[in-house]
């Protein structure tokens, strides 16, 4: 098993959500929109200076640099 943080993922990797960590009210946004633990994310687009673009549930999610840094996958490709 290879965790990675979401923020340190490259485009084009696959992975499921392994934990995600914060205050309650970061996980209540993040668990709202449908990222859960579990759920199944390919990174699109992480750019060093832009938001974090991940296909996720069929559709894709804009996440900013600092809750990226939150979110830890199991990356499997």
């Amino acid at each position: 098993m290879h965790l990675k943080n979401l923020s340190d993922s490259k485009r084009g990797q696959r992975g499921k959500i392994h934990t995600i960590s914060g205050e309650t009210r970061f996980l209540n946004r993040i668990i709202s929109i449908g990222l859960t633990i579990g759920s199944e994310l390919e990174v699109i687009q992480n750019n060093r200076k832009q938001p974090i673009l991940v296909f996720g549930r069929d559709t894709i999610i804009a996440i900013n640099r600092n809750e990226g840094e939150r979110i830890v996958l199991e990356v499997t490709e």
